[in-house]
């Protein structure tokens, strides 16, 4: 029997668990799920044969490393800061490792040790990153194969509230961890390239150069651009590329309410509030705003930002409560960013019936045979309820593919790699397509100046 490890319960894993659990059986597999709450464990009762529910606190050193010395492949769903730390420990006993987080660049450098031991730490296997990398190298690879030449590449992704769950007027709902939503963005200028020009957003400016895109059945949506595309150029086998742009969904008027909290600077963490456990939603607003004797927080908040009291993002903001004198923030020390958050998970919280949406937009642009083209490749996922969500679904089937495929020798080639080759691609991206996780492909006429007007 081959005993896989899976550290972490949390929400994106619920359809990693059931999928192994399914396979457990063909597959000659025990799963040892290890979790500090595993309560939520016992829905999968039925599968008890097969696994073993450890309640783990992660910082138990001496606990980890006797479960990670166990098994045969560890599966690390914990926040990204705590791979380096299993991922040493998985060196130490000779262990496969599969997270679906950014490669860091302290476990970038275990790539000597990682390869001359044999063990393969595969990372960014999940949605984005994960997904968007495996659809796109699929079709890149295609391109050049064929004697094309790529000169534009855009990727997009988002993880959203499906349309018969969409009940508020910001059209969004937590999928996925919150504090990172809040934070989204932070950390320096997006950067890309346009047309051979490079271009650099400000944090402050980001959330109003947004582009809009269109997906047949689903509507009209907006991007605005992650942090650094420009790594992907070498990524991609693509560094001459005259457009690279990676960018995050939303619906349309996501962005520009959001601006509001980054001007105010409600979403800062840099430093903690006195009292703020103390504070009602409405005192929390004002900290932010002007002093005025007789004018109103709100009246304050419309004029500071100049938003007419007929305006629909106003509404967006009533909406939120976040003027309400009898709700609090209840959160200790917060940073201006938590409290937000805490405000922010009052309202945009699944519902137990609730219906979530992974999509996905891929542009490739490319010049063959002296003709230009453009392939737009789609992809969209709905999930089934709150447990069993699209971005758990996205996040954890590539997971769990991957995971067989190295177990059972499909994915061999050493090393701390991506999911940019064709021995991961190719097996993960068929099996997810029996598991309809599909994209819809289709050649458009091809704009050397593409949509990004920036």
């Amino acid at each position: 029997m081959r005993h896989i490890l899976i550290l972490g319960a949390g929400k994106s894993a619920s359809h990693l668990i059931r999928f192994l659990l399914e396979n457990a059986r063909n597959q000659d597999l025990h799963l040892t799920i290890a979790d500090l709450d595993v309560s939520h464990l016992e829905y999968y009762g039925t599968f008890s044969d097969y696994f073993s529910p450890i309640k783990l606190d992660v910082n138990d050193v001496e606990n980890r490393r006797k479960f990670v010395k166990k098994a045969d492949l560890v599966i690390s769903m914990l926040p990204a800061f705590l791979h380096i730390e299993v991922a040493k420990e998985c060196l130490q006993f000779k262990k496969h490792l599969v997270t679906a987080s950014y490669i860091s660049p302290e476990l970038n450098g275990m790539q000597r040790e990682v390869q001359s031991n044999g063990l393969i730490f595969l990372n960014e296997i999940g949605c984005d990153p994960g997904i968007d990398h495996m659809s796109a190298m699929q079709i890149i690879d295609r391109i050049k194969s064929e004697g094309g030449k790529m000169m534009l590449f855009e990727s997009f992704t988002g993880g959203l509230v499906a349309p018969e769950s969409d009940n508020n007027l910001w059209n969004y709902k937590f999928t996925w961890n919150p504090r990172n939503v809040v934070l989204a963005g932070q950390g320096g200028a997006a950067k890309f390239i346009q047309e051979g020009s490079y271009k650099y957003i400000p944090y402050h400016y980001l959330f109003r150069r947004t582009e809009f895109l269109d997906i047949e059945g689903f509507g009209k949506f907006e991007a605005y651009a992650n942090r650094d595309s420009l790594g992907y150029r070498d990524v991609y086998g693509l560094s001459d590329i005259k457009t690279m742009y990676r960018g995050t969904i939303r619906r349309v008027g996501f962005s520009r309410a959001w601006h509001v909290f980054v001007q105010l600077g409600m979403t800062d963490d840099s430093y903690k509030i006195e009292q703020s456990e103390k504070l009602t939603y409405r005192e929390f607003i004002n900290l932010f705003l002007p002093y005025h004797p007789t004018d109103s927080v709100e009246l304050k908040f419309r004029h500071t930002l100049k938003i007419d009291q007929d305006d629909i993002i106003w509404d967006k903001f009533l909406s939120l409560d976040l003027f309400s004198s009898t709700k609090f923030i209840g959160v200790k020390n917060a940073s201006p960013a938590q409290a937000l958050q805490h405000i922010l998970m009052d309202k945009w919280k699944l519902d137990p019936d609730d219906k979530d949406m992974i999509v996905m937009y891929h542009k490739f642009g490319y010049e063959i045979n002296g003709q230009c083209k453009q392939i737009d490749s789609t992809l969209v996922v709905i999930g089934e309820d709150e447990k069993f969500t699209a971005m758990s679904k996205t996040v954890g089937l590539p997971v769990g593919i991957a995971a067989l495929a190295i177990l059972n020798g499909e994915i061999h080639t050493p090393g701390v790699t991506l999911p940019v080759s064709p021995e991961i691609y190719n097996p993960v991206m068929k099996a997810l397509n029996s598991q309809k996780i599909t994209f819809n492909e289709k050649e458009v006429l091809y704009t050397s100046y593409n949509t990004l007007h920036l």
